[in-house]
């Protein structure tokens, strides 16, 4: 593929690359002016039986005037496959620029697919010949296609963002022989620990909600009609979790009666993890992420560090940009809200990361000189090459303590008379998570829900019920590259309760350059923990009123610069309403089967004395 832009190395720097070779076969003609790649491609629409006969809905486009054989690339997904071929004129425009024969899928269920749509359908028993699974779909669509259809070179390629990256997945734990290179991107890896369900047991109401909905109530994507603009006040007349099967469900969607009956980290979650069953690294595998990635980070995270176990070949890749959830597929990545980064990161992950990786692994164009993780530092905005995944080369691990008038600094804390800061979480009277109105997080007028990780903090700060705790002005820039982690003492008069953690970056009070930015307050990492899960995910347990506990928030992991000028802020609340359901602070067994008056305020208290020191663990990295 022929370079367009400015070099290689003025874009990455001293980051590895993927460098091209002209190659003479494979490829397509291309005029000298033309219009858009997707005009250049053919359409076929065929149904691919599969070993059960359940038929699936295929689209297959292949360009016009290949010259050779052609890789396949397939993309899978439950979202429907009729606008597909307009996105090889955005999403997939330097993919289809360099010629593959396109292949899209419903998957079994849904849209135009045959067969019984299940919601992240577990791999199947190994030991029955007659199960199924997406994987096994995957296997037996490769099989279809290479009998098929003509002028192939006998090699596949996947990829997919989001429930497509998770089906990606799946296509390599039982590969066909003829897989060749694989790339999921913003993939969940586990529902109940980190991904679109639940994050460390913390039920994401709104979330769950809405996508079981969206999913499951027919075979196209459905739109759930709130009757009120802004849903934190719909949620919030909803009253306990139990009222949505009363009130609207009625026990009709497989996924929302999953979560009820499974509200603990049972052998349900566990089988459906990835986990499990990533013992193995089976072909080559780009994996994408996003840093602001409002429903999938953990999962891509997770994917490589699981696969990085097995990895004795040196086939795991990992990439990490500034984006929100499959922001990477979207315009050129200039910025992302109010945030900008200076550097077209989208286009050029597209054009000089994604593109050569499959040419490479399809095509045997070119040479793979990727290093093993490339991830975009925020702040500096400049893109970092790491030999792993979190980097361990020139990185120190730093505590950041909390300190008596909200102060936050690297010095351990020393004893007071007042050991501890203190506020009242009030289930009536939850915390948002974003600015309100908080619109459907489908709402065809337009939401803040791609977005709302980069929102500026400030509307929740100073409110009595979340504590802030800021360093003073920067003398030097500081870098944090890697995992960030909360050592979080608190108790609370309360036998349950949530803790949510926020790892901020405020700007100077007077940004020249950018007015509007002046004092933002950008979060850079923040997730929740439910107190129950203290000690095990799998089996609950109450709180002891006003007892001290030791609260371990994982809050994921960036990479990042604080410049010199700025501050570093920690927040810590106990709501983010509705993203997270609403804790009663009261301890029962199953907090969707909770009633109205288990809902209670209560005190909490965050300690910050040597032998509690509340504070945040950071990964330094030395300059």
């Amino acid at each position: 593929m022929p370079m367009t832009r400015r070099p290689f190395w003025t874009v990455w720097g001293a980051v590895g690359c993927v460098v091209l070779a002209a190659a003479s076969v494979g490829t397509v003609r291309r005029p000298q002016t033309s219009p858009g790649p997707s005009e250049q491609y053919e359409r076929r629409d065929v149904m691919i039986a599969t070993r059960d006969g359940v038929k699936l809905n295929t689209m297959i486009l292949t360009p016009k005037a290949a010259t050779g054989p052609l890789p396949f690339l397939l993309l899978r997904t439950p979202y429907g496959i009729d606008g597909a071929q307009a996105r090889l004129d955005t999403a997939y425009r330097e993919l289809a620029e360099e010629g593959y024969i396109f292949v899209f899928q419903d998957i079994r269920g849904r849209y135009r697919s045959e067969g019984r749509f299940v919601m992240m359908r577990p791999p199947r028993d190994q030991g029955d010949r007659l199960a199924v699974d997406e994987s096994t779909d995957t296997f037996d669509t490769i099989d279809w296609l290479l009998a098929n259809v003509p002028n192939h070179n006998g090699r596949v390629g996947a990829t997919g963002v989001s429930y497509g990256g998770w089906l990606t997945v799946m296509a390599m734990l039982d590969p066909h022989p003829a897989l060749k290179a694989v790339s999921p991107q913003a993939s969940p890896a586990d529902m109940f620990l980190g991904d679109d369900f639940h994050h460390n047991g913390a039920f994401r109401l709104s979330y769950g909600f809405e996508y079981a909905a969206m999913m499951e109530t027919s075979k196209e994507n459905f739109t759930f009609a709130f009757d009120r603009y802004d849903t934190y006040e719909w949620y919030l007349r909803l009253g306990p979790l139990s009222n949505a099967n009363a009130l609207h469900f009625k026990g009709s969607l497989p996924t929302w009666n999953d979560f009820v009956a499974h509200p603990n980290y049972d052998a349900f979650w566990q089988y459906q993890a990835f986990a499990p069953h990533l013992n193995r690294v089976t072909v080559p595998t780009l994996n994408v992420a996003g840093w602001w990635d409002q429903e999938d980070f953990y999962g891509p995270l997770k994917i490589y560090e699981l696969l990085e176990k097995h990895d004795a070949r040196g086939m795991n890749y990992l990439v990490v940009g500034p984006w929100n959830h499959g922001g990477w597929t979207r315009g050129d990545g200039t910025a992302l809200g109010r945030i900008k980064f200076d550097v077209p990161t989208s286009s050029d992950f597209r054009e000089r990361v994604q593109a050569p990786w499959f040419a490479y692994h399809l095509k045997d164009k070119g040479r793979l000189e990727l290093p093993e993780a490339l991830t975009f530092r925020t702040g500096a905005n400049e893109w970092a090459n790491h030999a792993a995944w979190p980097p361990v080369e020139r990185v120190t691990s730093r505590s950041l303590y909390f300190r008596e008038d909200g102060r936050l600094g690297f010095d351990e804390p020393t004893p007071l008379a007042r050991s501890f800061d203190s506020y009242v979480s009030d289930p009536d009277h939850p915390v948002p998570y974003r600015a309100r109105p908080v619109e459907a997080t489908y709402d065809p007028r337009g939401s803040g829900w791609p977005v709302w990780l980069v929102e500026d903090q400030r509307f929740v700060h100073q409110r009595p019920d979340v504590l802030s705790y800021a360093t003073d002005t920067l003398d030097d820039d500081v870098t944090v590259s890697g995992r960030v982690v909360a050592h979080l003492f608190a108790a609370t008069t309360g036998t349950d309760s949530d803790w949510v953690v926020k790892l901020i970056d405020v700007y100077p009070e007077r940004v020249e350059r950018e007015p509007q930015m002046s004092g933002y307050q950008l979060m850079v990492a923040g997730d929740v923990f439910r107190g129950r899960f203290r000690h095990s995910f799998e089996k609950p347990a109450a709180l002891v009123p006003s007892q001290i506990n030791e609260f371990v928030v994982d809050l994921n992991g960036h990479d990042h610069r604080f410049l010199k000028g700025h501050r570093i802020m920690v927040q810590v609340q106990s709501s983010w309403f509705p993203v997270i359901d609403r804790n009663p602070q009261t301890f029962v067994p199953n907090i969707f089967e909770a009633k109205a008056s288990d809902y209670r305020s209560a005190t909490q208290r965050i300690y910050r004395s040597p032998r509690y020191p509340s504070r945040l663990v950071l990964p330094v990295v030395e300059h």
